[in-house]
């Protein structure tokens, strides 16, 4: 795609990017669980603390999709990391190379970071994207499982002794 522009998310990009991270949750068939805003989108992405970062695709003048990470940290390697949240491409948009230009871009920001790794999840249903990031050259861990702990749970964890 000739007319691709890849670039970080600014502060006035906050709503689009938010419809985006809705189109998401519509495709995963999760649109149930989308309980935030864009304001608080917006103050995690340029408050202080800044919690996320996010890459933006346009086409055009149009956002068409969207990378959304943030650091984490390998103690092995000793090294930080880039937990990719999410990644998304409008459906119109797909198989253009978008995809592939945003984690692209990704590796490229780990690399300037010195990061040890670039991870993400993959629902165990989407096939076309686990083939898709094969190709990309990731491995998908199958002995890995993800623990996740949320809402009245964490608050119950979080009040224990």
């Amino acid at each position: 795609m000739t007319d691709l522009i890849l670039r970080f998310a600014e502060p006035a990009d906050s709503n689009v990017l938010f419809q985006l991270i809705k189109q998401l949750a519509e495709y995963e068939k999760l649109s149930h669980a989308v309980t935030g805003n864009v304001a608080a989108l917006q103050e995690h992405l340029f408050g202080s603390p800044k919690y996320i970062e996010a890459i933006l695709a346009e086409s055009q003048g149009q956002a068409v999709g969207f990378a959304l990470f943030f650091h984490n940290y390998s103690t092995f390697l000793t090294k930080p990391g880039i937990y990719l949240e999410d990644l998304f491409v409008l459906p119109e948009y797909r198989r253009q190379g978008i995809g592939k230009a945003l984690l692209i871009k990704l590796a490229q920001i780990a690399v300037e970071r010195n990061c040890g790794r670039l991870e993400w999840s993959v629902l165990d249903w989407n096939e076309p994207a686990q083939a898709f990031y094969r190709t990309m050259g990731a491995t998908i861990l199958d002995d890995w499982r993800i623990c996740r702990v949320t809402e009245e749970n964490l608050k119950n964890l979080a009040a224990k002794q």
